[in-house]
């Protein structure tokens, strides 16, 4: 459904080890039937940020995903920006845990929030 091309519309906020902050205006070709944030694409970011979380770690290992699960709380609508931050929880020598929050820039609002578990090899 989603392409790597809507992840041009991604900018790296900051990255410290452990946690990376990205920022995206919510564009028309991101939305739904319904004009807010497709579901899929939070999907798409909860599985990139948290890859680039990983790889921006000392280990820098981007992992295979076993495990992802999100909870959507909240629309964004389209011309919001938001903010996604991830955070390493737990990183192994097998397993990565990782968490991703989608929040509203301006409110803090929070729209959805994904647990991602990578395989990282030996």
């Amino acid at each position: 459904m989603y392409s790597r091309k809507c992840l041009n519309e991604v900018t790296l906020f900051s990255a410290v080890p452990g946690k990376v902050i990205c920022e995206m205006k919510v564009e028309e070709e991101h939305t739904n039937k319904m004009g807010t944030l497709h579901g899929g694409l939070i999907a798409t970011l909860v599985d990139s940020i948290s890859t680039v979380a990983l790889l921006l770690s000392e280990r820098g290992a981007p992992g295979v995903s076993v495990d992802m699960n999100i909870t959507y709380m909240s629309p964004a609508k389209m011309g919001e920006d938001i903010l996604i931050t991830a955070h390493i929880l737990k990183q192994g020598k097998t397993l990565a845990f990782t968490s991703v929050d989608l929040t509203n820039k301006v409110t803090g609002k929070l729209i959805a929030q994904g647990r991602h578990t990578k395989h990282l090899g030996n």
